[in-house]
């Protein structure tokens, strides 16, 4: 069993799974905030690797991955940062990341060296499972699990491919747009859950626009876990010293953990 898998191995436990960008707003603030979001009670923590073209992420992501770049961020120092994070937590560690990084890099050696480090596991928006051969199996030969997306205009032939592809869990968009906090979930998220429920056994995980505790607990009733970012993010950006964002982590475990409010 995976690192990933073994997250969702416990009866009625709802993963959370915060996102932060690679050396935003430092490298510095990165090996700071991680340690604190194991703490909090996350269960996987997704590093996104800055991109000059984040073409799922919406304006709050965007800005950090530029901000991260315009600071020198390179691949080779997400690595290293990820190699630092997997000595000091025990908290499975995914990289997010766009394909041409990976393909300009080399797939086998993006591959070799994220296990090298310690990732678990590959998120890669734009990696269509139709074009996913090859990393597949360089990801499996490494031991690391290869996530795929679904969206809700997804066709049931889409879910069957990523069903029968995805390892670790897959991650459900919960609107047809990019990443962002969003004041209300949308109203047809349940029938997108059920729907991919009826053919996928992998554990399904909610993204894009989660940004309350109450969101939060609404997902736990349906969903096998939430994925936060640009709230993080914004709260990075508002207290440099990273309280504020200790403080959200525990309210939303608080409310994964109690979804019925007991």
């Amino acid at each position: 069993m995976s690192s990933i898998a073994s997250v969702f191995s416990r009866p009625g436990h709802k993963a959370l799974i915060p996102y932060i960008t690679v050396g935003y707003p430092s490298l510095e603030a990165t090996l700071e905030v991680v340690p604190r979001l194991a703490a909090g009670g996350s269960d996987i923590v997704e590093l996104g690797i800055p991109f000059s073209d984040p073409l799922a992420d919406g304006t709050t992501i965007q800005k950090a991955s530029f901000q991260a770049l315009q600071n020198g961020i390179t691949l080779q120092h997400c690595f290293e940062v990820a190699g630092q994070l997997s000595q000091k937590v025990k908290t499975p560690l995914v990289f997010m990341t766009y394909f041409n990084p990976v393909l300009s890099y080399g797939l086998d050696r993006f591959c070799r060296d994220c296990a090298q480090v310690g990732v678990s596991g590959l998120i890669i928006p734009d990696l269509p499972p139709e074009e996913g051969d090859a990393i597949e199996a360089m990801a499996r030969k490494q031991g690391l699990d290869l996530v795929y997306l679904l969206a809700p205009t997804s066709t049931e032939a889409r879910i069957k491919l990523v069903a029968g592809r995805g390892r670790g869990f897959i991650y459900l968009v919960s609107v047809t747009g990019v990443t962002g906090a969003r004041d209300k979930l949308p109203r047809n998220l349940s029938e997108f859950v059920a729907r991919v429920r009826k053919i996928a056994t992998q554990p399904l995980c909610v993204g894009f626009g989660i940004s309350t505790p109450e969101q939060a607990k609404e997902l736990a009733r349906i969903a096998d876990g939430v994925i936060v970012g640009s709230r993080i993010i914004q709260l990075m950006e508002a207290d440099r010293s990273m309280a504020e964002v200790a403080r959200f982590i525990q309210e939303l475990r608080r409310a994964l953990d109690r979804p019925d409010g007991a």
